[in-house]
């Protein structure tokens, strides 16, 4: 390209537009031959350089530093190399790294999850409610609906325990009717979330379990939004005053949140609307209503006839990443 182009606007303006130094242009006709770099004459010869790998990785030095190796040597009145070439020696074999067994985090895997309808993707998290005094907690118990945003499941208790939740989860199945298969249970990595009966329940559900990776909040970002909304509500406490205190404010929520509040991520449609196959009939309704503003002051849409906002077809937590298409 770079060739026809300096064709049209001579080569300093070709290289000036696709900002490309000239003399990388001739150095494409004229390549520089490929050159075999000389081996020094002062280099160790093959025989020395197997010597001096085999003392490295004797039993005496095998956890040994070059330098200590080298200044042991020299105590000894011994000299091989310089502590440099054994570095460089050891390197040819990829060996410079740390010999020692150290403990060594697991590479976590991306969770990937999918949901287009209700109750086939839920996710839950345990939130802190402050109480009466310093350092007393109520725990709240939240399973949402990823697609729909709707609160299938909530409890509020004294302790986070995994029996707790096993007795949510189970009470939430049977009220949702899922099915072994059906469901995919998303959450973070605590105690009662990763506890070993919890897992047994689900398995013998036949739900299957997802976890997010350590320290990365954004993987479960659902729940994480959700405790948000519920603290960031002007109506929420500082302090509750007991446990049925704590109780009746949440109840009173999750009634608004399900029922009445308008979700942006859902097309303005509330968690119940979704959740229990409402939308096609609230959105004909709103349609209608932007027919008839848009039949009395037509001027005021500079766009035409407006429509109402579309539900997503689908939800992802951590949609994959884009590919790069293959070169043409």
């Amino acid at each position: 390209m770079i060739t026809e182009l300096a064709k049209q606007v001579g080569v300093r303006g070709a290289c000036q537009s696709l900002v490309v130094p000239r003399s990388s242009y001739y150095r494409s006709f004229h390549p520089l031959p490929s050159r075999v770099r000389p081996r020094p004459p002062r280099a160790l010869a093959l025989a020395e350089q197997e010597e001096v790998r085999q003392v490295l990785n004797s039993e005496r030095f095998q956890d040994s530093a070059p330098r200590e190796v080298y200044a042991s040597l020299l105590d000894e009145g011994y000299y091989l190399c310089h502590w440099r070439t054994m570095y460089r020696i050891l390197d040819a074999d990829q060996e410079v790294r740390e010999r020692r067994n150290q403990l060594r985090h697991p590479t976590y895997q991306r969770p990937e999850l999918l949901a287009t309808q209700p109750n086939e993707l839920w996710s839950w998290d345990i939130t802190k409610l402050l109480g009466p005094s310093k350092w007393t907690y109520f725990y709240l118990y939240v399973i949402l609906d990823v697609y729909s945003r709707y609160v299938v499941g909530w409890m509020v208790a004294l302790q986070e325990a995994t029996h707790l939740a096993e007795l949510l989860f189970l009470e939430t199945c049977q009220k949702h009717n899922i099915q072994p298969g059906q469901l995919t249970l998303h959450a973070d990595r605590g105690n009662p979330m990763n506890s070993k009966p919890f897992a047994m329940l689900l398995a013998d559900l036949g739900v299957t379990k997802t976890h997010s990776r350590p320290h990365v909040s954004n993987d479960n970002p659902y729940s994480e939004a959700h405790f948000r909304t519920l603290k960031y509500r002007p109506a929420y406490p500082q302090r509750f005053g007991c446990l049925a205190d704590a109780r009746t404010w949440s109840r009173d929520f999750f009634q608004w949140y399900n029922l009445e509040h308008h979700h942006s991520g859902i097309a303005l449609l509330t968690p119940a609307d979704v959740h229990y196959g409402r939308t096609d009939q609230v959105l004909q309704a709103r349609q209608l209503v932007l027919q008839t503003a848009y039949a009395h002051n037509p001027e005021r849409f500079v766009n035409g006839l407006p429509k109402p906002l579309d539900l997503p077809p689908a939800v992802w937590i951590n949609p994959p990443k884009p590919t790069d298409p293959p070169p043409s």
